[in-house]
């Protein structure tokens, strides 16, 4: 049986090259993880420092920090590397509090679910 050495870590993952990067996480559910990506093992379990979610709503946006952040790799659907200097969104994007950005998510979840309740209410007139 053969071990792999400290330089074959990199031959074996490519999550290692991301260490001590800034990194976008895209989680199963939707939420958007930033931080700096720490540590992580062969399931792509991930610990992000100074981690926070980004939650955008239309043009608003909001960084809720997190801290330290232990991510299960089976809820991992994308890890991007942003650069730390770079301004990650367009310029027309607005951050707003946490108290606003949380508003504006139950005005969008309260429309969306007027949209679906006329779509079910309008079914009848699909006539094929």
């Amino acid at each position: 049986m053969s071990w792999a050495g400290p330089e074959d870590i990199y031959l074996s993952t490519s999550l290692a090259s991301y260490l001590d990067k800034k990194l976008l996480v895209l989680l199963r559910d939707g939420r958007k993880l930033l931080g700096i990506l720490r540590s992580f093992d062969q399931f792509a379990n991930a610990v992000l420092e100074g981690a926070c979610e980004r939650v955008i709503v239309g043009d608003l946006y909001c960084d809720i920090p997190l801290g330290l952040y232990v991510i299960r790799g089976e809820n991992v659907v994308l890890i991007g590397e942003l650069e730390l200097e770079k301004e990650e969104l367009p310029p027309h994007m607005t951050r707003v509090s946490e108290a606003e950005i949380k508003r504006a998510q139950k005005v969008e979840r309260e429309a969306t679910d007027l949209k679906g309740s006329m779509r079910k209410r309008m079914e009848f007139l699909d006539m094929d």
